[in-house]
This record gives structure tokens, C-alpha cells and sequence, in this order.
């Protein structure tokens, strides 16, 4: 249901029920969960999160979702994704949905396709997300645009998702593997450092003081890494930088 793949860097995560419309079940979950480790485990500096056929992901299985292992296995695939410390794009074409929209949030950027739409129906089904969900939703997208999603049950399509940040670029997939091997070829310290702090501090209340000195310290790893000497002789030299993440 789940196929998995790292090539010259760049993993990819590909939702594969196509006739389910890549709805997530808590099979599918718990390998969303065993994939990202997988990418992790085989080295990738970036990761895409894809979906077989017409659809990205249309949400949760309905023939799961009131089961009481649902929730768990899916709160435990997306902050697999969410937690992996290299950039991870959704290449999002036509419906995200739900869960599927859920999804496409964990990422750290989405690619959309003109045929992409987003959508979180909760509302007119008596379901809810989490606080985190939303709080990421927030802070991607914007106050508005949330409140739109969650209280309008409102339908957002390619070019809105794009303007109002949701999307970060308008693409099809080949978009998205572009994005990818682009960023598999920067600091992979610098982008987990970012990543981290990005995701630390996009969060509302308080920082706690050793969170905060865990962040000054991996701050200080990237001015302490050898990609450092990489980065100034590779701009010396007038040549691409071969970082490797030390």
C-alpha cells in the first residue's frame, strides 16, 4: 500500500491504493510510520510524499475511522513524517482531503498540481483534528485561511492554496522530484537546524529554557561542522559543494 524508495538522495514515500483514492487506513498508517524510517535509514536529504492515481490522499478510510486504533496509528504516521530532520515535499495532486490535507501539513513544503484541492470537512462529518493540526495549519497558511478550512468547510483549490500559502509553489510532480534533488544538495546540519528551529518556534506559547539551549547548541554544531570548510573552499573554487552532513 505503501512503496518506498531513496534515489541520489531524494526518498520517496508513495501512497499506493489508488482504489481506495489513497484514503489511509490504519494498515497504511502504521507503513507511513516503517517508511519514514526506512528513508531515514537509507540516507536521504530529502524526502517526497506522493499518491498513485487521482487523487493524493482523500482522507481517512470510513471503514476505519471510528475504530478505536485509528487515531493512534494516524497521529503516529504524520509526526513520523513531521519528525523526520530533512525538508520533506508533498507533491499534491488532485484531492487532499481530511486526513489526506493532515498529511500534506506534516510535510515542510507542498507542491501543488492545478488539479490539487484541499479540504477539512471535519464539520460536516462530527469529527474533529487535533490542537496540533491546527496549530499548524495556522502557522502554514494563515489565521484566515484556517478558520475558512475549519469553520466553512471551505474548498481550496490550486492557485488560492498558492497565494495564501498552503501551497509553496504551483508544480506537478516532476516539480516536486526537482525541489527535492535541489535541496538534497544543501547542508543537511543547516536544514535539520532550520527545520528544528522553524518548527520549535512556529509553535504558540512558551519556549522552555532547555529547548531552547538544545536549538543554540545545534546552532553552534552547523558553525563547528566540516560543511563549513566545504561550503567557503566549494565558493573559492567556483564549484558546487559536496556537503556531507559532519
Amino acid at each position: 500500500m505503501i512503496t518506498v524508495s531513496t534515489t541520489d538522495g531524494v526518498g520517496l514515500i508513495e501512497l499506493d491504493r489508488p482504489d481506495r483514492r489513497n484514503a489511509l487506513d490504519v494498515a497504511t498508517c502504521r507503513e507511513l510510520v516503517d517508511a519514514s524510517a526506512r528513508v531515514r535509514a537509507d540516507g536521504a536529504r530529502a524526502v517526497v510524499v506522493a499518491g498513485t492515481g487521482p487523487a493524493f490522499c482523500s482522507g481517512a478510510d470510513f471503514g476505519e475511522v471510528y475504530g478505536e486504533d485509528f487515531l493512534e496509528a494516524l497521529y503516529a504516521a504524520l509526526h513520523a513524517v513531521a519528525d523526520l530532520p530533512m525538508p520533506v515535499i508533498a507533491a499534491v495532486h488532485g484531492p487532499a482531503i481530511g486526513a489526506g490535507l493532515q498529511l500534506a501539513l506534516a510535510c515542510d513544503l507542498r507542491v501543488a498540481a492545478p488539479e490539487a484541492v484541499f479540504a477539512l470537512p471535519t464539520a460536516r462529518l462530527g469529527l474533529a483534528v487535533d490542537p496540533w493540526t491546527i496549530e499548524r495549519l495556522v502557522q502554514i497558511a494563515g489565521g484566515g485561511t484556517a478558520r475558512s478550512l475549519l469553520l466553512a468547510c471551505a474548498t481550496v483549490d490550486a492557485g488560492t492554496a498558492h497565494a495564501r500559502g498552503l501551497a509553496d509553489t504551483l508544480g506537478d510532480r516532476e516539480a516536486a522530484f526537482a525541489m527535492a534533488a535541489d535541496v538534497a544538495t544543501m547542508a543537511p546540519l543547516t536544514l535539520a537546524y532550520n527545520k528544528r528551529v522553524a518548527n520549535a518556534f512556529g509553535r504558540g506559547g512558551h519556549t522552555e529554557e532547555r529547548d531552547v539551549r538544545a536549538l543554540q547548541s545545534a546552532f553552534e554544531d552547523c558553525w563547528n561542522a566540516e560543511d563549513i570548510a566545504e561550503g567557503r573552499t566549494a565558493r573559492a573554487e567556483k564549484r558546487p559543494p559536496r556537503f556531507q552532513g559532519r
